[in-house]
């Protein structure tokens, strides 16, 4: 019998954490957990294979641990034959099993599927609360009292204010160090370190294993591949590997975060955003595990506050510009960019050696670090002239961190400049030289990164030159772009026009 007066939880893929706004303060003995995998979720976009197994896979083990904590989940597996296939259909056929007088639930963190949420107490007839998700600092009201009457967003300014309501690395009302931003001391190229931290490789379990075999049958067109799973997908075993990062990787992490080298995946980064986007880790808890380490001396401060910037800093401050934004968001295009990503996006299959590397590595695990994501791939999909939308789409399917209330305006506003400055005061884009000076990519190249013309110059040197040209009406006046363009308007007119037919050239290739 299903106790009176149940309330029906549903828990979302993105929401494995057993401290969810929606969990607190209810009753074990009258609440029923929904968890549902169903394919409107995983289909939406081609989700990479390894993404979709880390999501089932994780959500599979967060109902065993809910159960070991005494919850009562009602779990509907994907290949379940009456599921639904929908959020909706699956709360429609909880409410004939469980008979609920309510429904709680924890905030979506997507405009897609907060419409649905929205929907359900008019279509079921009985009430539903939605909590606030007690996981991010700063709730929507704050960030909109942060960002009202301001010319600018900039990103800065607003993790100044979460360092304030944190405390972290604060000296009273100081910034530790007497500095806010240590950035500068974070642009070291690297070299090849025997003893460079490898992350935990985790053996797939039966679940896992399961899953495996599901995402093989199932989803067998999607990008990607299924070889040498890794994951954690416990919290248990992301705790593990946040030990590992914060005993051997932090240190070195701020000097080499935007480092690049040849067959090297992760270098001292922390590999954790998959599982603090997804609910594993609590990302406050490990800001201040970051500073712990900079207070025992463990760890340097420029390595500490960079590492705790990305968390309370940019990973807040992408969610405040998602949703104070809106679902429109993803339609803008400020430079009106209409070109096809090129089918190497899919295959990584180009003589371009830092696109074969970013590319090879992200089908092969759904990873890559953020400045492979943003000078690489986001910069040549920037400098051809790829539809942001597309971008979008293509970050959002590959990526295991990547969910569109954070991928989004990373992908849209950072990389590709879509919102025309909302987020970014300048379009991140660059010439090979930047590559070369911050990886051993180009060493191992089959272009010359210090030619601009001709069959074996760096397609990035032309297509720089290419991107200035093609926007100077729109871009001309933006003073961080300044010095590129007084050295175009002093480039030989003759040098000029063999620019720009060698970028031609490329671009008629990838047509």
């Amino acid at each position: 019998m299903t106790p009176e007066g149940t309330t029906l939880v549903p828990v979302l893929g993105d929401q494995l954490s057993l401290g969810l706004s929606s969990l607190a303060g209810a009753d074990p003995a009258t609440t029923v957990v929904l968890m549902m995998e169903v394919s409107d979720e995983t289909a939406y976009v081609r989700h990479h294979k390894t993404k979709l197994v880390y999501i089932l896979s994780a959500m599979r083990h967060h109902a065993q641990a809910l159960r070991e904590a005494g919850w009562r989940v009602d779990y509907v597996a994907l290949d379940d034959p009456e599921n639904s296939g929908s959020f909706t259909g699956e709360i429609a056929r909880a409410i004939q099993r469980h008979d609920p007088a309510r429904i709680a639930v924890t905030e979506a963190g997507e405009w897609r599927v907060t419409a649905m949420l929205d929907s359900w107490e008019t279509l079921f007839g009985i009430p539903v609360k939605i909590l606030p998700d007690t996981r991010f600092l700063a709730t929507h009201a704050e960030f909109e009292a942060w960002a009202e009457g301001r010319k600018a967003l900039r990103m800065e300014f607003f993790y100044r204010e979460m360092r304030r309501k944190t405390g972290l690395l604060m000296n009273g009302d100081k910034p530790a160090g007497g500095e806010w931003n240590y950035d500068t001391q974070n642009r070291k190229p690297a070299k090849g370190d025997l003893l460079m931290p490898r992350p935990h490789a985790f053996a797939p379990d039966a679940i896992t294993r399961a899953v495996i075999a599901l995402v093989a049958a199932r989803f067998a067109d999607h990008p990607g591949s299924l070889d040498g799973f890794t994951f954690a997908v416990t919290a248990a075993d992301a705790e593990r590997q946040a030990d590992l990062f914060f005993a051997h990787a932090l240190a070195d992490f701020g000097p080499y975060e935007d480092a690049m080298l040849s067959g090297e995946r992760y270098l001292w980064h922390s590999i954790l955003s998959p599982y603090i986007n997804s609910g594993l880790l609590d990302p406050l808890d490990l800001c201040r595990r970051a500073e712990a380490a900079y207070r025992a001396g463990r760890a340097p401060l420029n390595s500490v506050e960079g590492y705790i910037r990305q968390i309370i800093g940019w990973r807040e401050y992408m969610r405040g510009i998602y949703w104070r934004e809106g679902p429109d968001y993803v339609t803008r295009n400020f430079l009106d960019h209409h070109r096809a990503l090129p089918g190497f996006y899919w295959t990584g299959e180009t003589d371009m050696h830092c696109m074969a590397e970013a590319l090879g590595q992200t089908l092969a695990t759904a990873h890559a670090h953020h400045i492979q994501r943003l000078m690489v791939t986001g910069n040549f999909a920037l400098l051809i002239g790829a539809d942001p939308a597309q971008v979008h789409a293509w970050y959002l399917e590959v990526y295991l961190d990547a969910y569109e209330w954070v991928e989004l305006p990373n992908t849209l506003g950072m990389s590709q400049f879509g919102d025309g400055g909302l987020i970014a005061s300048k379009p991140y884009i660059a010439s090979g030289a930047y590559i070369d000076r911050m990886s051993d990519y180009c060493g191992r190249c089959r272009y010359d990164v210090k030619q601009r013309i001709g069959p074996d110059a760096c397609p990035f040197n032309a297509l720089y030159w290419d991107f200035l040209a093609r926007h100077e009406d729109t871009l001309g006046d933006n003073m961080r772009l300044a010095m590129p363009y007084r050295n175009w308007r002093r480039t030989d007119p003759a040098n000029q026009q063999a620019l720009r037919a060698q970028a031609a050239g490329f671009l008629d290739t990838l047509d």
